[in-house]
């Protein structure tokens, strides 16, 4: 990289400090963690901006070098659901101007670009950009035309959500697609242009993620060195469809019964859940499972070991024969590419950024979603096969070394930078703000109404909802 710039990178309900302890942790947040991370290496400044979600964080974290998190006031400092944060959001864009010209940075002078994480602070990125004439970068992380058509009824994001985005798709400089499917989306339901979409893949952490030999990992976490192991990894959530891995194990189950070997059948591992031992009540979804596998005669084979630090991961990828993953929904994916960087074969569904980051036949199978007898024959296949398996897994390692490793995530992310910053909109709006001061945007109840949508309840009502 020849310049180095500061980099406001705003993700409203994702912060990296979660990442020690937080229950919503996900897919962003590690997201935000590990590509400030590697910018700072390239030696830009990046200040991540977060809601503060507790009373006790400090304003300013040093997080790592060249990176600070900055925790800013908007609503009650408590963990709220991120689909009632969305009427907090001017609060969190006034408030980012306040910290601006306390840190000395006023007038636009501080930041030379923006980079928007999830529709909601792509609202906000909207809003500075025009404020302070610097452009913007988006990365949805999810898209809400796509999620409705997945989701449908059970889809609880707020009114607004499409609108914000369409606007968010015509306004910022440059739009960042995880997969193609994702491109696809973006230039065929939101009509971007398509040169304005680049296509940057997240990465994965492979010194974190790395191989570790089989029985080491068994042995560290407790399982028969043995038997036949299916590894699922992630959030426990319906859309996540395990309940479509429970009902391949048991086509395999009864598969190894007629062969009269039941007690070498495989052991379905459950990785994830909101806390550390599995628990139905935090984790709703557990219990489905529980009764779907009780219901298919397969309670025996189906362990589930609660949430795990990803520092420990590793040991459970390595512990399985073959990871799988068949969400009917899936934006991206991470946990896929963390199984690959273990050196395992993954099964993925094909849908969204699984069919691009499994290479079909090369570090795994793709299959159909929601086709449980389709999951069954690729598992026995890979079971049976160990010289598949380990030849699969290295193919898989090779793939992330070469594709998805954060380093490469950040070296092109940096590139698009530039051109954002080189774009000729950006120049313009430059120059108009060294002729005239920053202004704030109307507020959010006004922005809505001006674009027919109907107005959102008061940030007030919501968190008296969560109390």
């Amino acid at each position: 990289m020849n310049r180095s710039h500061r980099i406001a990178l705003l993700s409203e309900h994702a912060s990296p400090a979660a990442l020690l302890g937080g229950e919503d942790a996900g897919g962003q947040n590690v997201y935000v963690d590990e590509l400030s991370r590697h910018l700072g290496r390239l030696g830009h400044a990046v200040d991540v901006f977060a809601r503060r979600d507790r009373a006790d964080t400090p304003e300013v974290i040093a997080w790592a070098p060249g990176v600070r998190i900055v925790n800013l006031e908007a609503g009650p400092p408590r963990p709220l659901p991120k689909d009632y944060i969305w009427p907090l959001m001017p609060a969190f864009r006034d408030a980012f101007l306040d910290f601006m010209a306390r840190d000395g940075h006023s007038g636009g002078a501080g930041y030379d670009l923006l980079h928007g994480n999830f529709w909601m602070s792509g609202w906000v990125a909207t809003e500075l950009r025009l404020a302070l004439g610097i452009p913007a970068v988006q990365i949805f992380h999810a898209l809400g035309k796509t999620k409705r058509r997945h989701q449908g009824p059970a889809d609880t994001s707020p009114p607004g959500r499409v609108w914000v985005e369409l606007r968010t798709v015509d306004e910022v400089e440059r739009l960042i697609a995880q997969c193609p499917s994702e491109r696809a989306e973006l230039v065929g339901d939101y009509g971007a242009a398509p040169e304005k979409v680049a296509l940057i893949p997240a990465g994965v952490n492979t010194d974190t993620f790395r191989p570790v030999a089989h029985a080491e990992a068994r042995r560290r976490i407790g399982l028969d060195p043995d038997r036949p192991v299916i590894v699922y990894v992630g959030r426990i959530l319906p859309r996540k469809d395990v309940r479509n891995v429970v009902r391949a194990v048991a086509y395999l189950v009864r598969c190894w019964e007629d062969a009269g070997r039941p007690g070498d059948a495989p052991l379905l591992l459950v990785v994830g859940g909101e806390t550390a031992e599995p628990d139905p009540v935090a984790t709703p979804e557990i219990g489905e499972l529980r009764r779907l596998a009780a219901d298919l005669g397969i309670a025996e084979h189906v362990y589930f070991t609660g949430q795990r630090p990803q520092g420990i991961l590793r040991d459970y990828y390595g512990a399985g024969d073959v990871v799988v993953t068949t969400p009917w929904y899936e934006p991206f994916g991470l946990t896929p590419l963390e199984g690959m960087a273990c050196g395992r074969p993954v099964i993925g569904a094909a849908v969204g950024g699984i069919a691009f980051t499994v290479a079909d036949g090369e570090t795994g199978f793709l299959v159909p979603p929601r086709d449980p007898e389709a999951l069954a024959g690729r598992l026995r296949q890979l079971l049976a096969r160990p010289d598949l398996r380990a030849r699969m897994g290295r193919a898989a390692r090779a793939r992330v070394e070469r594709e998805f490793t954060w380093a490469t995530t950040a070296g092109r992310m940096a590139a698009l930078y530039e051109e954002a910053l080189a774009s000729p909109a950006a120049g313009e709006r430059r120059t108009a703000g060294e002729e005239q001061p920053a202004t704030v945007a109307a507020p959010l109840g006004a922005f809505l109404q001006a674009a027919g949508v109907a107005p959102l309840a008061d940030a007030a009502a919501y968190a008296e909802a969560d109390s």
